[in-house]
């Protein structure tokens, strides 16, 4: 069975290891399908044709199950039998390196796009030419719709601009030494959005500048980079997403390194931030630090928490991908060695398997001359 929640299968096929002559029949999942869907209409196409193509895959299984196994298998799935090509995991790894190399670094998935803003209605900071442009984006792209951008905005429907993930910064304790990964495409609106930010943490990096430009450059779809920034995020110290829905890149991370050991992860809670952000625009600039602040202790910071609606098992897997030191069903205790050193382990296995097969092709060849 293969899945693909992309719109381009082509494109997927750029990043992980599939092979599309193996596709040989398309099926369409009902949205929110039930286990019993796979077990019988996607079983029984199997059986006649040996693969079978579903697409789209986004959102096509129930979030809940009541059988824990499946879920698990969701886990097993994401975050081992899923894996991008050795070329895109070496290139990871000598980003990360770079980085390293000068020591700790947070990773910021900067949603500040043209597609995100038009899906989301929040036009009104900027000019009219790119209001008509947003406008326009959103009229070819989504369902009519009509939002007001004051009311969106205060109850936390709009991305963070690059200003605004800045001051939360700022205001939590990270000061201009701090040292940035960006993930994001083109940045709406160009440079005065990002002045203030650069202002305030000037050490800024993406893939283009720590990796090779040209290789990046050559991928004219942009998936490459993508795939790259996904990894160089994974195994950042810190992680925060600006604008987690609807957003796979985000979510998907968010669960990735809460699978992977509890990694930080600063998730802003827009809607409590809003009227706090709207106060500091009106000029009542007075105890704004002290505000975020108390907002931002309420987050549980890539920590384990109760999976409550609309959070989705792909974001947070607990408690059901995670063992447990006392539980009541015995298949789920804890093995006897330290979890957290076998996830960290195992994660760094994955990327030297990854580089492996490269290295030994290079001292292979090597030999031979």
């Amino acid at each position: 069975m293969l899945l693909d929640g992309h719109k381009e299968p082509t494109g997927k096929a750029r990043v992980f290891d599939i092979d599309l002559m193996a596709l040989l029949v398309k099926i369409r999942p009902p949205r929110d399908a039930p286990i019993s869907w796979y077990t019988t209409v996607a079983l029984e196409e199997m059986k006649k044709h040996g693969a079978i193509y579903l697409t789209p895959f986004s959102h096509r299984l129930a979030e809940e199950i009541d059988n824990p196994e499946y879920q698990r298998l969701r886990c097993r799935v994401n975050y081992h039998a899923l894996r991008f090509k050795p070329n895109i995991m070496k290139l990871s790894q000598s980003i990360v390196s770079k980085l390293r190399a000068q020591g700790r670094y947070m990773s910021i998935h900067l949603r500040f796009e043209m597609d995100m803003l038009a899906f989301a209605g929040c036009f009104d900071i900027f000019t009219p030419e790119e209001q008509k442009i947003l406008k326009k984006y959103r009229e070819e792209n989504f369902a009519k719709k009509k939002l007001v951008y004051s009311e969106r905005r205060a109850i936390g429907k709009c991305p963070l601009t690059p200003e605004e993930v800045g001051l939360i910064l700022r205001a939590i304790g990270f000061d201009n030494s701090t040292r940035i990964y960006l993930a994001a495409g083109e940045l709406f609106g160009g440079e005065r959005f990002m002045k203030p930010f650069r202002t305030l943490f000037p050490h800024l990096e993406n893939h283009n500048t720590v990796g090779p430009v040209e290789e990046l450059s050559q991928n004219t779809r942009g998936l490459l980079g993508s795939a790259v920034d996904y990894m160089v995020c994974l195994l950042s110290d810190v992680f925060m997403p600006t604008y987690d829905g609807p957003s796979n890149f985000a979510n998907n991370l968010m669960g990735h390194r809460l699978y992977y050991g509890f990694r930080t992860t600063i998730q802003p809670d827009r809607k409590a931030l809003a009227p706090i952000f709207i106060d500091r625009e009106k000029g009542r600039t007075a105890g704004f630090e002290e505000a975020v602040r108390r907002v931002m202790s309420k987050t549980n910071f890539g920590g384990p928490h109760k999976r409550i609606p609309p959070e989705s098992f792909y974001t947070n897997s607990w408690p059901e991908c995670f063992c447990q030191m006392s539980p009541k069903n015995p298949a789920d205790k804890c093995p006897p060695d330290n979890v957290m050193e076998i996830l960290n382990s195992r994660l760094q296995s994955e990327e030297d398997s990854a580089v492996e097969p490269l290295n030994s092709k290079s001292d292979s060849t090597e030999s031979s001359s």
